[in-house]
């Protein structure tokens, strides 16, 4: 038979939950590794976070396809690195390194744009002094959008000019020790006048012949004293088309200078001594081990589509990060005892059951949370703690809005059995709505906030749904069997006997009035 109208049947919402908690933790221990513990953020086990923010020539925002493309071969390199758990996400206009424990050092380089491109030299001076009048821009406040594509215009047209008279010029001038607005801009197509990354040599080179697109792979080789190779090198392997190129350059060219420019600087400048056949080449550069390795990486992975300003590098110790978790469970906990201390103090069977439910619905986030770092590789940083510590207010609020609908009813003199069904067919719609504005604020925060508040959103976000089943699925049924039972619905016991006395106050009134009514 059907329970009346506002009634249900409690053991089977408690069952659909059992079912839901069996189920999470089904899949907690019986899928991926079995481990019952969430991923955790650098701030928490420590690491190495690096935030690259786009820029483009023109100052204009990157294009989805441009990021997304910069995002893949990032990635591909922090996974050439050999460091798990590692990985790049999109964040706006911001691509977001994070790679866990040590080792992250080498993440600080992986923005590079890496745009290798052969072109001839035609002259060469040692850098010297900066000309005359010349400070280093690194001195000056950085240009805005503006004024940084007026440098890169201005870069262009005298130092990219194809008038030989306007190179000589560029290459008298040129100042090694400022900073290069020209960095990752210039035009392949177009002479370009630049200078070695260590800044001592000055070169006029032709445009590009070679680009480095044709690079098929590219590998650090130690020092070979024995082979008159005092140092590391950078070897490289030509794809079919770059290797007949440069076959038939060297081949021409035997006595000449072959400039490698990776970013617009000269990294070596070999003279060809004989024709190269094999489809190899060896850039010389004063490399030691990391930075042969740092090259070779960038350049075997792939060229960046967008030039990268490194916003934000932030490493953290192990010791930091778990001083970080105790202090954000340190946090959490007080929480959940005031709110456990009151709700007992002022509801106490209610307050009992507020407790469990509290219980209940960490255990249920906690599952999802092991499930979202494996399936989707969501993190839990300290934001993300915040979120949640947030959210116990949320769900005890949603607690605390049913009981005082029951203590309505009871007040206007139902029994605690009676006013159950009343007080929650009222009491939903406010939880729900209250809800509802929680995750549509924190769903906008999501969209529209960036790093690590993304945390704090999505975990507020999803605490206020899991308030939701619990409040269903856990609460209310339980308040419905406590008001079915006669020990727990002693008013003693629940914590409802002041409202009781005012219910049986205000029936004893009520029924007084009816019966002057029925007497006048």
């Amino acid at each position: 038979m059907a329970p009346p109208a506002g009634q249900i049947r409690p053991g089977r919402y408690l069952a659909i939950f059992a079912l839901i908690v069996v189920g999470l933790y089904a899949l907690v221990f019986f899928t991926g590794d079995g481990k019952p513990t969430p991923k955790l953020g650098i701030d928490l086990q420590g690491g190495t976070r690096v935030t690259l923010t786009a820029r483009t020539p023109d100052g204009k925002p990157p294009t989805n396809d441009s990021l997304n493309q910069a995002r893949q071969i990032i990635e591909t390199r922090v996974n050439g690195m050999g460091i798990s758990g590692s990985e790049v996400t999109r964040d706006g206009n911001n691509l977001v390194i994070t790679v866990p424990g040590a080792g992250g050092e080498e993440a600080k380089q992986l923005g590079q744009t890496a745009e290798l491109n052969f072109r001839k030299v035609v002259n060469s001076v040692p850098a010297g002094q900066p000309p005359a009048g010349t400070t280093p821009q690194q001195a000056a406040p950085p240009p805005g959008p503006g004024d940084q594509q007026k440098a890169i215009d201005e870069a262009k047209a005298l130092r990219q000019s194809t008038d030989p008279n306007v190179q000589m010029q560029a290459l008298q001038s040129l100042n090694c020790a400022a900073e290069d607005p020209l960095r990752g801009n210039d035009d392949p197509k177009l002479p370009l006048v630049t200078c070695d990354r260590e800044g001592q040599q000055k070169y006029q080179l032709e445009p590009v012949f070679l680009p480095g697109k044709e690079v098929a792979n590219a590998q650090a080789v130690p020092p070979q004293p024995q082979a008159g190779q005092p140092g590391w090198t950078v070897s490289l392997d030509f794809k079919s088309e770059g290797a007949k190129v440069w076959a038939d350059f060297t081949s021409a060219n035997v006595g000449q200078q072959a400039a490698f420019v990776l970013d617009t600087e000269v990294v070596s400048a070999p003279q060809i001594q004989q024709a190269l056949l094999g489809g190899t080449a060896s850039i010389n550069g004063q490399f030691n081990q990391e930075s042969a390795t740092d090259l070779a990486n960038v350049l075997k992975y792939g060229s960046l589509p967008l030039a990268f300003d490194q916003s934000e590098a932030e490493t953290v110790s192990a010791t930091l990060g778990v001083a970080s978790l105790e202090a954000g469970l340190i946090a959490g906990g007080i929480g959940l005892v005031l709110v456990a201390v009151y709700c007992l103090l002022y509801y106490r069977l209610l307050g009992i059951l507020t407790v469990l439910s509290l219980a209940l619905s960490g255990g249920v986030v906690y599952a999802v949370l092991v499930l979202l770092g494996r399936w989707v590789g969501f993190t839990l940083d300290l934001a993300g703690i915040a979120g949640f510590i947030v959210a116990i207010g949320i769900t005890a609020d949603s607690f605390i809005v049913f009981f005082e609908r029951l203590k309505d009813e009871i007040r206007e003199g139902r029994t605690f059995r009676s006013a159950v069904p009343r007080a929650w067919s009222r009491a939903q719609r406010t939880i729900l709505s209250a809800d509802a504005v929680s995750f549509l604020a924190a769903a906008v925060l999501y969209v529209l906030a960036v790093g690590q508040v993304k945390g704090f959103a999505f975990t507020l976000g999803m605490s206020t749904v899991l308030d939701l089943v619990v409040v269903f699925l856990v609460t209310h049924p339980l308040v419905a069997m406590a008001s079915k039972n006669k020990f727990l619905s002693k008013p003693s016991v629940s914590g409802l006997g002041a409202v009781q006395r005012l219910g049986d106050q205000y029936r004893a009134a009520r029924k007084a009035a009816a019966t002057t009514a029925k007497e006048a």
